[in-house]
């Protein structure tokens, strides 16, 4: 097959022992398991490797390609830097590729290099395939970067990896560097969540087994509190098995220092239409939209319509037949965009500041979609996929302590002079006052020692 393997690996720094100095001995079975995934691949003598890595460079709304005839990097910021690799680059692949892509309007190519050099989530996986390698050369390297769009475009680059490969006749493997949880452990760099050790239980059970399609399951909300580091690379390479019957070997999970490592193989077995993932996610999603567009209120219908209507070129207008309580009454109001369960764009008001609340939600649905800066503005082509929601906030009260909030029920103001944080209430990830707290001080620039007001109030959310 034109698809030899793929393994799932981790990178560590410490694994290396000039940089872990016997601190890789407590994670020996990750050590094991990284030796025979690169023998592994070694054994499959592919003409081109392709690194799917989260320390590449990352856009929002890009896939980055690594251009160029070789790259190099070294450990220096590890203090390692004796230990070094260059690779050169599969340049006919990579032309290929963004070829490809531009042929199918898919976001992904050479353009926006900012660092040229390799990132430690390359180099540690092929540091042990160069080392069992049998006259330690490396095949060519195709490197491929992660970004902010949806899993199922992840996916979909997945698909056009395998077929840039059957159009050259080159015969890949493919390794998903990526961490697992960063948030195990109460002594770990990053702290507990119990989503930490939920996630890694989940996404070793879906690599295990070669359950591609659940990796689609994973909210975003639920990857960011369980501070994840490989899911994007693992999809991309599930996405190269499309349509194939896989078999998948577990080799290892361990997460000493409150981070989760895991190790997994996988080989293609024949062709199976039942595996094709995407078309089945694209089918859930289209029948997801026809529920939302069934059940949406005038509040969320204003704020769809007025984003379609901008988007398209058109102005944004209030319909004859607005219901009394967005003509009559004023308040604030957010409306927010999620494409894919993933933010796309959130503006609000704290207080009216329209003659009305639907025009209100009119402004900032606009707002939303074209003004977040955060974001780059909608595209027509993201309209049909697009969620909505409606916060109508009640007046902000002043309150003396934050045992006063409860991020359930209130949404917070943090306020030091002119700088202020808002954040809403109810969000996924969000489950403590202290949380709460320190995002909106984040949002407003303000210091986690610094003296602040608070104020909460409450929202009426339509979805």
């Amino acid at each position: 097959m034109i698809l030899c393997n793929a393994v799932m690996m981790p990178h560590p720094p410490l694994i290396l022992p000039e940089i872990g100095h016997g601190e890789e001995r407590k994670i020996d079975a990750t050590v094991r398991a990284c030796a025979a995934a690169a023998e592994f691949v070694a054994r499959a003598k592919p003409d081109t490797v392709v690194v799917l890595s989260p320390h590449a460079t990352l856009y929002y709304d890009w896939f980055h390609i690594s251009p160029g005839a070789s790259a190099s990097g070294s450990f220096a910021d590890f203090g390692a830097p004796e230990t070094r690799l260059t690779v050169r680059y599969d340049q006919a692949f990579t032309r290929q590729l963004s070829a490809a892509a531009a042929r199918a309007g898919f976001p992904a190519g050479t353009r926006g290099e900012r660092e040229p050099a390799l990132d430690h989530a390359t180099m540690i996986p092929l540091l042990f395939l160069q080392r069992a390698m049998a006259d330690g050369e490396l095949p060519p390297v195709v490197r491929v970067g992660l970004s902010g769009r949806p899993l199922t475009d992840h996916y979909r680059l997945g698909i056009l990896l395998r077929e840039t490969a059957e159009a050259l006749g080159r015969r890949i493997a493919v390794i998903a560097s990526g961490d697992l949880s960063h948030r195990l452990r109460k002594d770990g760099p990053y702290g507990l969540r119990p989503e930490g050790p939920e996630y890694d239980r989940r996404i070793m059970a879906a690599m295990g087994s070669a359950d591609f399609g659940s990796l689609f399951s994973f909210s975003s909300g639920f990857c960011e509190a369980a501070g994840e580091c490989g899911h994007r690379s693992f999809t991309i390479m599930a996405g190269c098995f499309d349509g194939l019957s896989v078999q998948a070997q577990r080799l290892s999970y361990e997460g000493p220092f409150g981070v989760g490592y895991g190790v997994c193989l996988f080989s293609p077995v024949a062709p199976d239409p039942a595996r094709r993932f995407l078309d089945a996610e694209l089918r859930r999603e289209e029948e997801a939209r026809r529920r939302r567009r069934a059940g949406e209120d005038a509040y969320v219908r204003l704020a769809r319509l007025a984003v379609e209507t901008y988007v398209r070129g058109g102005a944004p207008a209030l319909p004859d037949d607005l219901p009394p309580a967005l003509r009559d009454t004023c308040a604030g109001a957010f409306v927010s965009l999620h494409l894919h369960g993933e933010l796309r764009g959130c503006i609000g008001t704290t207080g009216p500041t329209a003659p009305c609340l639907g025009l209100e939600i009119l402004r900032n649905a606009v707002s939303a979609c074209a003004r977040d800066p955060r974001f780059p503005p909608v595209a027509p082509e993201e309209l049909p996929l697009l969620e909505y929601s409606v916060d109508v906030l009640s007046p902000a009260e002043d309150i003396d302590t934050p045992d006063a909030l409860d991020p359930r029920r209130y949404g917070v103001i943090v306020s030091r002079g002119e700088r202020h944080g808002l954040l809403l209430p109810d969000l996924e990830g969000v489950d403590t006052v202290a949380s709460q707290i320190a995002i909106a001080r984040r949002k407003a620039g303000i210091g986690p020692d610094e003296p602040v007001h608070l104020q909460r109030f409450e929202v009426v959310r339509h979805v």
